[in-house]
């Protein structure tokens, strides 16, 4: 008989609580790559209203020289 492993699904973290501000780089940090690209809601676990919050938030940080564009 075949066993079917179901992923646990992700609880977006700004749902549950904790937010996104540009001014705080470790979070933002754990919203992008090593080559400073935007992770996609799928690794991150965000829902689609908190997911265009985070790519603004990165984008401010980014504007104010905060986090670099590349890596």
């Amino acid at each position: 008989m075949a066993e079917f492993h179901r992923k646990k699904k992700k609880v977006c973290q700004m749902c549950a609580g904790k937010s996104v501000d540009y001014k705080d780089v470790n979070i933002i940090t754990k919203y992008i790559n090593e080559k400073g690209k935007i992770l996609p809601r799928r690794m991150t676990g965000t829902c689609a209203r908190h997911q265009r919050h985070v790519a603004r938030q990165v984008k401010y940080a980014r504007f104010m020289a905060l986090i670099p564009f590349t890596k």
